[in-house]
């Protein structure tokens, strides 16, 4: 196959919301000199994470170090395998990038190739599309690494907030394939969705009011092992009230408050929680533990993911597709907060 000297690819120009930010070009080059042990990568499809636009929006430019292309997730196939002796060019594959080898590379999975370590790939199993693999690692990786983490076990019970959110909904499937029970809080319109997923109970967050609120009033029979926040809340009423319905040696995990920007209420919020988590239990009263989800590329972890996808065990969603000139429309989406599963980019309109 014959590779390119230039390519399209939305790149990030300044600082502000996707519609600002981006810009789609026609002449971006392409990474084909590889160091060793990388690959080069055809992107056939690609997905949007909420970190992505959070980080075009408020990442100053001289730390964004752009211009450089965003975005993390996709799938593709192995153009030049560089005599890897795990692919082969042809080998149709996931992956993903992180944030600081994209600064640093200046590539991301909005362009239609990808140079990276093999080691941030995996084979696509046969049961997957490109479009259902585009979305999977940062988010699949999140929420299998937090759960080792903390040490979810079988019989334990476990409560996601944000069922339906992007961790949630692997939260949900992982947890499910440990033998833990889970309850879930989503909206209404998403009771049948993380149902499907896994979820034994759930919790409808539109109709209880402030769910701390909900579960002073109405505890769990059994106390909570594992609290999973998922949404990215800056409000941490969830977690300075929750001896009451954690068990007193549960943890409590939050993906960590995700800013949509700055104000007064998320700076205050901000300090209640360092100061629950940093103060001794006796000057708080509050004691469960606290922890914050870390990410990494492990290859043991990239491999079992890989596994329970061929197997059916996890089950990647797809809310929607977009063509790749339709990249600042597909963000509007992710921004509005409707979509239920990943929002993917078909980069190759052939798939």
């Amino acid at each position: 196959m014959s590779i390119p000297d230039v390519q399209k690819a939305w790149v990030s120009v300044r600082k502000g919301v996707p519609s600002k930010s981006l810009e789609l070009k026609t002449d971006w080059p392409v990474s084909k000199k590889l160091q060793p042990g990388q690959v080069l990568v055809k992107i056939q499809a690609s997905a949007l994470n909420p970190v992505g636009y959070k980080t075009l929006k408020l990442i100053p430019d001289f730390l964004g170090q752009r211009p450089y292309i965003p975005e993390f997730d996709f799938s593709g196939i192995v153009v030049d395998s560089n005599d890897s002796k795990e692919y082969s060019n042809g080998d149709p594959v996931y992956g993903w990038i992180r944030l600081d080898a994209s600064l640093k590379s200046k590539q991301g999975a909005l362009a239609e190739y990808i140079a990276l370590p093999q080691d941030n790939i995996q084979k696509r199993p046969p049961n997957l599309t490109p479009l259902e693999s585009a979305g999977i690692c940062l988010v699949a990786l999140t929420a299998l690494q937090t759960l080792d983490r903390i040490k979810l076990e079988k019989d334990q019970t476990i409560l996601i907030n944000g069922g339906s959110t992007a961790v949630g909904q692997y939260a949900i499937q992982l947890a499910k394939i440990r033998g833990a029970k889970v309850v879930a809080t989503a909206s209404a319109k998403n009771e049948q969705f993380v149902r499907d997923l896994g979820a034994d109970e759930f919790i409808d967050y539109t109709k209880v009011g402030p769910l701390h609120q909900y579960l002073i009033n109405n505890p769990p029979s059994t106390k909570y092992n594992v609290i999973f926040e998922t949404v990215g809340i800056f409000d941490p009423s969830l977690y300075t009230y929750s001896k009451k319905y954690l068990a007193p040696n549960g943890v409590f995990v939050s993906v960590g408050p995700q800013p949509q920007g700055f104000s007064l209420a998320t700076v205050s919020q901000t300090l209640r929680l360092g100061g629950a988590v940093i103060f001794p239990s006796f000057l708080t009263g509050i004691k469960p533990s606290f922890k914050i989800s870390t990410l990494s590329n492990k290859v043991e972890d990239m491999k079992l993911l890989q596994e329970y996808l061929a197997q059916g065990k996890i089950k990647p969603k797809v809310d929607s597709t977009f063509a790749f000139d339709d990249v600042l429309q597909a963000y509007e989406k992710l921004m509005s907060s409707r979509a239920v599963g990943k929002v993917t980019i078909k980069v190759d309109p052939s798939i």
